[in-house]
């Protein structure tokens, strides 16, 4: 094959050359809006390669574009008013070569106009919206375009985690773990995608009013103030459900697990205690209270060798305890309790726990313009602040946020939904939709109509003294989600605990009671203080100390022999060894490099 010639490639395939590749892919285009050749056929040509891509493969994300032919679109005024009418659909549209839809690759070798009036001699497509080139759940969201660009990708996270009415069949599923919004209501500012998809039937968030001020220095930074009065009426109330599942387990040699109290006889019985909620059938009650480490289903099985020797040599086979108790950390009541077979008639029992989770200091919460808070402090509803009317904010936010993260929409949102809330109507906030300039006159307008300052701002008095606050505050409605990240998951406490068996170091993770991690990080901070006492504590004392003998011969670990009452040297047989204290990991590290043939030889210091 000649190299000046252009490689045509079919789904990643070389099959051919052509002399124009440029010319080659418009006959292509052309003959697809002419539907001569499949319309699901994209085509690329890569200049910088010299190199034809022709994609006609499964699974390719594509999206549909206005032909736009000598710098007039192809959907006229005509076309568009048949097609509100109904007399012609959106395929055929399609199907005459008005609309096509391309790839990502295709979309390489197109000059798209986000508007008409934006179209000049080389644009060759129009967006069918200007809110199309963005994904479900930033089109969920309002006002993104006066947004910075860096917030976006945190917004869409906090959409994803925030807690409401996932679905509504919640009372019938058995989820892993799953939020439920208590009292979730539907944005006072939404958009076009929102009320297309009826979103309003999941929704995750409520209307906060909220004011932008400092409250005494407890909302710095990413610090929010909560209005306790508006938490007592449930305000971000959730419900937390947690599943846990068990099934009766076969085993060979014909044996199995079986559902039951488990016996004081069996081996790994907890105590009586921990089988106190549990019924007959040794399942834990519906609507009982139950916590931490108490036992949810009791469940028997069989031993992990066929045979165990008793003390009198007599075989005995002896049953251990396998039940599952509530993970560390969690309380609640037992919300419901299901049985049910599998196919091959094993028992399965799913046991799911609800608890209440009423915000607190820690919770966090977000607006959909990406402003997170943590909550720093819940004040009394005598102690926030107050306009004339008597409007108390639900929560307080830094103003200095708005600047610093720059997310200009969340001003746009407060402003909209307060001029809303006065109209008793939703407002639309969809991207593209309307320039700045417009939303603001608006919304100034509805609102200097009802005798609010036009650009939100009011006259608000402390709560504590009384006086009068010497500057206005502006405050609004915002659409708030509570995130699932609370305090109550995620707290941790551990004095004394299980340790790893290899390691003998405490374990990791909250489910395993363990310790929180002191990385080389920590310890760094630490040898920067020269507070060496503390590092010996947290990285020996309180982690892995081990005692070893150390001979002072030939520098290899010993051993203390009880019968004769002496240390022993396994490497030279000597008896001159010391007692040290060193990290087992350390002892450990000793042994692997045995492994490797490597002695590693330790030279005591004498006093």
């Amino acid at each position: 094959m000649s190299e000046e010639k252009c490689r045509v490639y079919l789904d990643g395939r070389e099959i051919g050359t052509v002399a124009d590749g440029k010319e080659f892919a418009a006959e292509i285009r052309s003959n697809r809006r002419k539907g001569l050749i499949s319309g699901e056929i994209n085509v690329a040509y890569i200049k910088s390669i010299n190199e034809v891509h022709i994609n006609a493969d499964k699974g390719r994300v594509r999206k549909p574009y206005i032909i736009v032919e000598d710098g007039q679109s192809k959907l006229t005024p005509d076309i568009m008013e048949k097609l509100k009418a109904g007399e012609i659909d959106f395929n055929f549209l399609v199907r005459r070569g008005i609309i096509e839809y391309l790839d990502a690759e295709e979309e390489e070798n197109i000059l798209a106009a986000m508007d008409p009036s934006e179209i000049t001699k080389k644009t060759t497509h129009l967006e069918a919206d200007p809110a199309s080139f963005f994904g479900l759940t930033v089109n969920n969201s309002v006002f993104p375009e006066f947004n910075s660009m860096g917030r976006h990708p945190i917004a869409w996270n906090f959409m994803k985690q925030a807690q409401g009415l996932y679905t509504t069949n919640f009372n019938s599923r058995y989820d892993a773990r799953a939020f439920l919004l208590y009292y979730p209501q539907v944005p006072i500012v939404n958009s076009v995608t929102y009320r297309t998809l009826n979103m309003k039937r999941h929704a995750n968030g409520q209307n906060f009013v909220v004011a932008l001020s400092t409250y005494y220095g407890y909302n710095m930074q990413d610090a929010v103030v909560l209005n306790k009065a508006a938490v007592d009426r449930g305000l971000g109330r959730s419900v937390f459900y947690r599943s846990y599942m068990d099934e009766e387990r076969r085993y060979p040699g014909g044996q199995q697990d079986s559902f039951k109290l488990p016996p004081p006889t069996i081996e790994g019985y907890k105590g009586e205690h921990a089988y106190s909620k549990l019924g007959e059938d040794g399942i834990v009650e519906p609507e009982l209270e139950v916590n931490e480490g108490e036992v949810i289903i009791g469940k028997v099985s069989p031993p992990r060798f066929l045979e165990e020797q008793t003390s009198f040599g007599v075989g005995e086979e002896r049953s251990r305890d396998n039940s599952v108790t509530l993970r560390s950390g969690e309380t609640g009541a037992v919300d419901s309790v299901m049985f049910s077979e599998t196919t091959g008639a094993t028992r399965i029992i799913k046991v799911r726990i609800r608890s209440i989770k009423v915000p607190e200091v820690g919770d966090k919460f977000a607006s959909r313009q990406s402003q997170k808070g943590v909550t720093a402090l819940i004040v009394p509803q005598e102690d926030m602040p107050y306009t004339k009317e008597g409007i108390v904010p639900d929560l307080l936010l830094n103003p200095i946020g708005l600047p610093n993260r720059m997310t200009y929409g969340h001003i746009l949102e407060m402003l909209g939904a307060k001029a809303a809330s006065l109209d008793g109507k939703t407002v639309d906030g969809t991207p593209f939709s309307r320039h700045g300039k417009e939303v603001i006159d608006d919304y100034a307008g509805t609102l200097e109509k009802y005798g609010f300052e036009k650009f939100g701002d009011e006259v608000f008095y402390d709560g504590r003294t009384g006086k009068k606050f010497s500057a206005t505050l502006f405050n609004g409605v915002v659409y708030y989600h509570r995130l699932w990240h609370m305090v109550s998951l995620k707290l941790q406490v551990r004095s004394r605990g299980p340790v790893q068996i290899l390691t003998r170091q405490p374990t990791e993770g909250k489910p395993r009671k363990g310790g929180l991690k002191f990385g080389e990080m920590e310890r760094d901070a630490l040898v920067g203080h020269g507070a060496s006492l503390l590092i010996k504590e947290r990285m020996l004392d309180q982690s892995d100390k081990a005692p070893v003998w150390i001979c002072k011969t030939c520098g290899d670990i010993g051993y203390y022999d009880y019968i004769k009452n002496t240390p022993v040297c396994p490497t030279c047989g000597g008896n001159k060894l010391e007692e040290v204290e060193i990290s087992y990991a350390f002892k450990l590290l000793l042994d692997e490099l045995k492994s490797m043939h490597i002695l590693a030889r330790l030279r005591l210091k004498s006093d």
